[in-house]
């Protein structure tokens, strides 16, 4: 609760600056720097999510987990969307279900220390919410590539492309990441795996070329295994810098208003969505790890930063996605708070 409300105290500073200094970030989110910005906080989030998984315990479970991070995100981005896109009958729910159908890592760090979870459930719901993260960066990028021409968005900047080309660049894209990963991973397995020194430089080369290129779900591979070890007491304090530098970010955009409605309903279907798919995909699990899954829904740093993005190609996606980000969160916070008080330590 006590970050959450820091969170809260970076969107004021980041409105207030705006207000008192007349600053219009919108005018620019078009702009290389904005965009090669908001690449970088997302890029420094997605490795921080997947450097400290435990590869060899999620791989007892890497059946659950693959599917949680590629059907349960489609089918969670789906439900958000369709039920929104249906209540406020606007289109651009579709798109802002996927933004934020992941759970935020950051959060879920906070819970891994809880003796309620089992260490199953903890490794399941670290894995969950690391790679969640660039699935639905992915898909956001594509989505919105498409749903200018498929749903006939408002939108401003590049000309949409229609379904089959969106389909066939996120094909590309895809094979593009996973060949970048591949080709790290090759030198450091056969050239820098030992060498510390060489290792951070692989590792800064490979992060320049994933902002470069937007290579984001290759930087998220590159975390499982390209890990020097004198990042693990400073990657928290740099992904929570970055964190915080977005929430300002987004203070600043917030001064064209608020959809507060959309927002509340945007939030709660995010959570709302965890359940369907956390109960559904967790049915070989103890029923108190079931639930405490079911109630994981946590948003932070990439639907943050894939709303500053979103917000250069579709106004006002900042002003209904900030909200949703609080709702979710308190509700989350609500909702274990209960479940703590219901199920024995």
């Amino acid at each position: 609760m006590r970050r959450l409300a820091w969170l809260a105290l970076a969107v004021l500073i980041g409105l207030g600056a705006a207000a008192v200094t007349g600053v219009r970030i919108a005018d620019a989110t078009g702009s290389a720097p904005y965009l090669l910005a908001t690449a970088a906080l997302l890029a420094i989030g997605l490795y921080g999510s997947t450097y400290g998984i435990d590869v060899a315990a999620a791989r007892q479970d890497r059946r659950l987990i693959v599917t949680a991070v590629t059907v349960g995100v489609v089918v969670k981005a789906a439900v958000i969307g369709a039920a929104l896109a249906l209540a406020w009958q606007d289109p651009l729910f579709l798109l802002l279900g996927i933004v934020v159908a992941q759970i935020d890592p950051l959060s879920v760090a906070a819970l891994l220390g809880d003796d309620r979870l089992s260490p199953r459930a903890r490794t399941v719901l670290a894995a969950w919410s690391s790679f969640d993260d660039p699935i639905t960066v992915v898909l956001t990028v594509y989505a919105a590539a498409v749903a200018t021409d498929a749903l006939g968005l408002d939108h401003r900047g590049e000309q949409g492309v229609h379904v089959a080309d969106g389909l066939a660049a996120y094909a590309v894209d895809l094979g593009l990441n996973l060949l970048f990963a591949g080709l790290v991973w090759l030198v450091w397995r056969f050239g820098v795996r030992d060498r510390p020194r060489w290792a951070t430089a692989l590792l800064a080369l490979a992060a320049a070329v994933a902002v470069w290129q937007f290579l984001m779900l290759g930087l998220a591979l590159v975390g499982l295994f390209l890990r020097p070890a004198w990042l693990e007491r400073l990657l928290p304090r740099i992904t929570q810098g970055a964190l915080y530098a977005a929430t300002v970010l987004l203070g600043l955009l917030l001064i064209g208003g608020i959809a507060l409605p959309q927002g509340i309903s945007l939030g709660v279907a995010a959570f709302a969505a965890q359940i369907l798919v956390g109960w559904l995909l967790t049915r070989n699990m103890p029923p108190a790890d079931r639930l405490h899954l079911a109630f994981a829904q946590q948003n932070g740093i990439t639907a943050i930063i894939l709303a500053l993005r979103l917000e250069a190609q579709f106004a006002g996606v900042v002003a209904v996605v900030a909200p949703a980000i609080l709702v979710t969160n308190l509700t989350h916070y609500a909702a274990n708070h209960l479940l703590d008080r219901r199920t024995p330590a």
